[in-house]
Order: C-alpha cells, then sequence, then structure tokens
C-alpha cells in the first residue's frame, strides 16, 4: 500500500473539523473538485470509505474518524519534527531548555511559560513536547534543562517535584451502553473490556496500568493503541471504544465520563532535572512558576 500524501491527510482532518469538503479546500486554497478527487484518491488508496456526503455537507465515518486520529498523529509528529529540528538549529542560543509530556503542555506548561516571558522578555526557549518516558530519558541525556512528565513516582536518576495533581476519568460517546449505566463500573469489568489507549510509555497509560495492577485485575486490555490524547478522544467519540483520559481532556467534548467503583486514577504531574544538578536562572524560574501555580490537592508534596 503506497503512503497517503500529507496534503490529503491535513484535508480529511479538516473535513472532519468543519463538516464541509468546501470550507476545507478554501482553508488549503484548493478548489471544491480539487479536494473531492484527493479524498477519493485517499479512499482508493486506503480501501476504506471515510467520508459520508450529502446536500447538508460531509461527515466522517467511523473508520474516517479513526484515521483522522492517527493522521493527527502522523501530522503532530511532522510538526514535532520540523519543531525539533528548529531547537536543534537555536540550541546554542537557546538560554532553556525544556520537555512536556503531551497533557501538560496542552493545558498547563504554556501558561508557565508566558509568565516567564513576561518577566524575561527575549527569552529563547526551546520545548519538546513528547510522552513522560521519552521527557524523562531527555532529562537524563541532558537534552532538556528542565523537563515536566506524568509519573506516579519520581523516575530513576532524576530529581523531582509535584507541580501538580491530575485525574483521569473513563469516557464512552454518548451511544455506548455505559452511557446510560446507572451504578459504577467495577474493576473488573473495565479491564476485561478492551479500551482506546495511549502507547506505552505514556503517563496515562502508565497510571491506568498501575491502578488496575493494584486492583488485581490488570494491566488493560489494548483496543486501539494510539500516540496522541485528540487520537484517543476522536476514536472514543466515533463510538470506537471506551477510554480513560485526563479530566481535563474530557469538559466541552461529546464524552460521557462513567464511574469505577473503589479505585482512585489521581496521578501526580511532576517537574524533573538531572540528580545531582542545581536549577540556576530561567529554569529555577519556570519550576518556580509551576510550584506557585498547581492545583491545590490532598496529596502529599514529593
Amino acid at each position: 500500500m503506497a503512503a497517503p500524501e500529507l496534503d490529503s491527510l491535513r484535508l480529511l482532518v479538516l473535513v472532519g473539523e468543519l463538516g464541509s469538503i468546501g470550507q476545507a479546500a478554501a482553508v488549503l486554497g484548493t478548489t471544491q473538485p480539487s479536494a473531492s478527487k484527493r479524498l477519493s484518491t485517499l479512499e482508493r488508496r486506503l480501501g476504506l470509505v471515510l467520508t459520508d456526503r450529502t446536500r447538508r455537507g460531509s461527515a466522517l465515518t467511523l473508520d474516517g474518524h479513526v484515521i483522522v486520529g492517527w493522521a493527527r498523529r502522523v501530522l503532530d509528529g511532522l510538526g514535532g519534527l520540523l519543531d525539533g529540528a528548529e531547537v536543534l538549529r537555536t540550541r546554542h542560543e537557546a538560554a532553556l531548555r525544556a520537555g512536556a509530556s503531551m497533557t501538560l503542555a496542552e493545558h498547563l506548561v504554556p501558561r508557565w511559560i508566558g509568565e516567564l516571558n513576561r518577566t524575561n522578555p527575549g527569552l529563547r526557549l526551546g520545548l519538546e513536547v513528547t510522552n513522560s518516558d521519552r521527557v524523562a530519558g531527555l532529562a537524563r541525556e541532558g537534552g532538556i534543562d528542565l523537563g515536566f512528565v506524568e509519573s506516579s513516582r519520581a523516575p530513576a536518576g532524576l530529581a523531582s517535584r509535584k507541580v501538580a495533581v491530575d485525574h483521569l476519568v473513563v469516557v464512552v460517546s454518548g451511544t455506548h451502553p455505559w452511557a446510560r449505566r446507572s451504578r459504577p463500573l467495577t474493576p473488573a469489568e473495565l479491564a476485561s473490556t478492551p479500551l482506546v489507549v495511549r502507547e506505552r510509555g505514556s503517563g496515562t497509560r502508565e497510571t491506568v496500568d498501575t491502578v488496575l495492577r493494584r486492583a488485581g485485575v490488570g494491566p488493560v486490555k489494548p483496543l486501539l493503541e494510539l500516540g496522541s490524547a485528540s487520537a484517543v478522544r476522536n476514536a472514543v467519540v466515533a463510538g470506537a471504544g471506551p477510554a480513560v483520559i485526563s479530566a481535563l481532556d474530557v469538559a466541552g467534548r461529546e464524552l460521557v465520563p462513567v464511574a469505577v467503583e473503589g479505585v482512585d486514577f489521581g496521578r501526580v504531574l511532576r517537574a524533573v532535572w538531572p540528580e545531582g544538578r542545581r536549577l540556576t536562572g530561567p529554569a529555577a524560574e519556570l519550576l518556580a512558576l509551576a510550584v506557585r501555580n498547581r492545583q491545590l490537592d490532598p496529596c502529599p508534596t514529593s
């Protein structure tokens, strides 16, 4: 099977967001007939029907939603490659090299960096966004000065400081049988159900597996294994199956939370840096901002 063109994947993602081939074509600066032809070529290449086209617009099929989730991963990866190349190109000029897991990078780190930039005009900062395992690895290797990860314990070889607490939530689409469930799930029911999950190495996957193992029923059974929170959300909304995601990702989306009896999916979000190294300058300032603005919670500081 020949690989799809990146422009075709961008087009499909936009059709899913806008519900219209014409509007997606306009965003990409092309014509509707050209966009329709490109989508048809993509469907033939993958051997899947990705869109339902009506007089009122275009909607993604279930397969289309899943492909869009994977397409976002590819496009995000390309963006990460280009951003990473820029960081490498300017590393000698950067005053602070930071890394963050995807949940932290999406919801918390931008605010901290914004405050840091206001007090340090002209500061050059490189931020690498990847999963928690990779951020920890970069910190150990000296590839970053300060990292932010989702981890139940301090990663080996690193100093750490708690900066926030997050809670994971089981979610389903509105059409899933669990959306109408009146009693909580048991841990055994959750563990026996194939889930849409993040890849191994992500903080979310680590937390879910750890909690289920402690309950004596884990680890999780993967239905789909996806590389970003947005891909997981899209798959759940499309009806692919249940997932466990950050509560920060639930608000305002077409997702129904489902309670689980007797388990706590809370997790610590940590700043990490090489063990034995004293943070100074912008790295120390960024850590101080993160600690000062962290969420209040009953968990002990570590």
